[in-house]
């Protein structure tokens, strides 16, 4: 039986696996991750990283799981060493990533975590919660103060378990110790994710101690940043191929793809990592890349999610192997898109879109169409639903982005097009599926299009934008992808 990765087994680690730079002893707990998933080792624990490795630097990161103990089990006996394969064609290079010290479960050590985040030491806590983490309204961005978590937060402040419950105990702990609040990072696809966390935390600390809210906005910050690497879920045989390559057994293995981009606005309260030497881009306004990335990235990965999905379609690749999506997801792209994009200087976009196909046709990384089209009703706002406004704006046609969002709501009702039953994840699951049994397509559109929390008031109300969804999705249910494709 192949040993498990941890400090002990470093020996028998294979020479293909590149290790750290640098002494893992001379870390402190400078760094805080919030939701130390997929994601976060992929990209952010990789750029620390090279940031480490590079310029120098004690950054030390403990990981927090706010739900599950997932990461714990799989890190933790691991001494938090894990190894990133990126994948290339038939080829993936194997990286150990030092930087995460510690692992911990909030509702397993509440302490423990309460005391990470006051540790005199930190100066940076990053967070990847996923849109719903933030317990945002998806139409305006307010905190939902009557979400059940964030209810049960301000009941009892000093006894949190939502990320922003932790993030206000924690500045009010610093605030009563006389330490420098830290800067608080969003990494989520939410649009001004900065701002937006930075509103949730001022909404939820007024609520609860008005000095306490004036001092965080006074002294800390929460720069805006725009993140981007496709990270599939790993597999048994993601771990196996690590396994056979390292010589070790590695439960915390994530893969990924060559391809890295992180924006973040240049201002920080206090240190931070040298990012910028692990590819970081630090610049005045991030807003035109996190406009660039969600449109044209994310809007066309919800499409091929739910098209792809309800096409019979597991992987990505396979989408774009199909002739009709793939000439679907081109002109999506190109046609209705692209013309609401206003892109960075210097950045080219055709470039950008072609870039972005041949990611989505990577073989190596088998993302499924599944694990994309979870949470919709939380990222069809800013993924979709804010390009169908500026082209309706503007009196441009929608029929390709209607098409996606009624792909949206036959895969919302909780069965495929052959009556199959879907296992939808999505935070609104129930409301959808009870709306999903109703008969005709106008029904399932009217019931959707009610759903402010998804759609707003204005769109409901865009006869034109109704009429387009309802066309689309009656091709869908009665002939299948291809009608409404072509339909």
């Amino acid at each position: 039986m192949t040993d498990r990765l941890s400090e002990k087994t470093l020996d028998q680690l294979s020479q293909e696996a590149r290790r750290p730079g640098y002494d893992r002893a001379t870390l402190r707990p400078r760094m805080v991750h919030l939701g130390v998933g997929a994601f976060h080792r992929a990209h952010q624990a990789v750029c620390t990283e090279d940031a480490i490795e590079a310029k120098g630097g004690d950054w030390g990161v403990t990981g927090i799981s706010l739900r599950s103990d997932t990461a714990e089990t799989q890190l933790a006996p691991q001494d938090g060493l894990f190894t990133v394969g990126t994948r290339e064609g038939q080829d993936q290079s194997l990286r150990l990533i030092g930087n995460l010290t510690r692992v911990l479960t909030a509702p397993k050590a509440p302490q423990a975590v309460r005391a990470a985040l006051a540790a005199p030491d930190l100066s940076v806590v990053t967070l990847t919660i996923t849109e719903k983490g933030y317990a945002l309204d998806p139409a305006t961005g307010n905190l939902r103060t009557d979400a059940p978590e964030i209810a049960a937060d301000l009941r009892s402040p000093r006894e949190p378990a939502s990320a922003i419950g932790y993030l206000v105990e924690a500045f009010r702990n610093r605030r009563e110790a006389s330490l420098a609040p830290f800067t608080t990072v969003s990494c989520d696809n939410l649009p001004s994710n900065g701002e937006r966390l930075r509103s949730a935390v001022l909404q939820f600390a007024g609520a609860v101690d008005k000095d306490l809210a004036s001092w965080i906005e006074a002294e800390a910050a929460f720069p805006e940043t725009m993140v981007d690497r496709i990270v599939p879920a790993v597999t048994e045989e993601d771990l196996a191929r690590a396994e056979a390559q390292m010589g070790l057994r590695d439960e915390g293995h994530i893969a990924t793809e060559p391809f890295f981009q992180w924006a973040i606005e240049d201002s920080f309260c206090g240190p931070r990592p040298s990012w910028e030497a692990g590819g970081a881009l630090f610049v005045s306004e991030v807003a035109p890349y996190e406009a660039a990335k969600l449109r044209l990235l994310n809007g066309p990965h919800s499409a091929i999610a739910y098209l792809g999905y309800l096409a019979g379609h597991t992987y990505v690749h396979q989408v774009m192997a199909d002739e009709d999506l793939c000439a679907f997801v081109t002109a999506l792209m190109e046609e209705e898109i692209a013309p609401t994009v206003k892109a960075p200087d210097g950045f080219d976009l055709a470039s950008y879109t072609q870039d972005l196909r041949d990611r989505f046709r990577n073989p190596a990384l088998n993302h499924r169409t599944w694990q994309i089209a979870m949470d919709g009703s939380q990222k069809l706002p800013q993924r979709l639903l804010n390009t169908i406004r500026d082209r309706r704006a503007a009196g441009a046609p929608i029929e390709k982005l209607a098409t996606a969002v009624a792909a949206w709501m036959a895969y919302a009702r909780g069965r495929d097009l052959n009556g199959e039953p879907i296992d939808v994840r999505d935070p609104m699951k129930d409301r959808l599926a009870e709306i999903g049994g109703a008969g005709s397509a106008a029904d399932l559109v009217s019931g959707y299009l009610a759903l402010k929390d998804v759609f707003g008031d204005d769109l409901p109300r865009d006869e034109a934008f109704r009429t387009a969804v309802t066309g689309k999705l009656e091709a869908l249910l009665a002939g299948g992808v291809t009608a409404a494709l072509r339909g």
